[in-house]
């Protein structure tokens, strides 16, 4: 446990640096592989929404990316980025830290914490709930109430 929270400070405290000086890159792609990126690089930043399958041609994953797709902008209101990866042989940093099995969405919080995990697609009306019902949204949701 001491390990993995100086693993998480140890990573957190250059992204909190890039935050506060306001260079952190923007991207502005809402579905993106996986590829070589780590949770790491969304913490604070981002609410990554991980979509993983076996292979692109899998229909639930279709599906899950569709929904996403046509509720894209209710999800960058919650500063939600979409990351996929369809080849388990790949082994990505994310796919060996997540270790899911077949098709699954995963939902990580800005806090880098996995709050959701489901083995089917879910529509975005229900991940905007889950989403808002975490601690860090509600506290986004109130101070920009009170600024504005």
């Amino acid at each position: 446990m001491t390990r993995t929270l100086a693993l998480v400070f140890s990573a957190l405290f250059p992204l909190v640096a890039l935050a506060a000086d306001g260079s952190a890159p923007v991207d502005e792609d809402f579905v993106r592989p996986a590829g070589d990126s780590e949770l790491s690089e969304y913490l604070w930043v981002s609410r990554p929404i991980v979509v993983f399958a076996d292979t692109p041609a899998d229909p639930r994953f279709r599906q899950q990316i569709d929904m996403l797709l046509e509720g894209e902008e209710a999800m960058r209101d919650r500063d939600v980025v979409v990351l996929t990866d369809t080849d388990p042989s790949a082994r990505s940093p994310i796919r060996s830290q997540l270790r899911p099995r077949g098709f699954q969405m995963v939902f990580v919080d800005k806090d880098g914490v996995v709050k959701l995990r489901k083995p089917s697609p879910w529509s975005t009306r229900e991940i905007g709930r889950s989403i808002d019902k975490t601690p860090l949204r509600e506290r986004e949701i109130r101070e920009r109430r009170e600024g504005g």
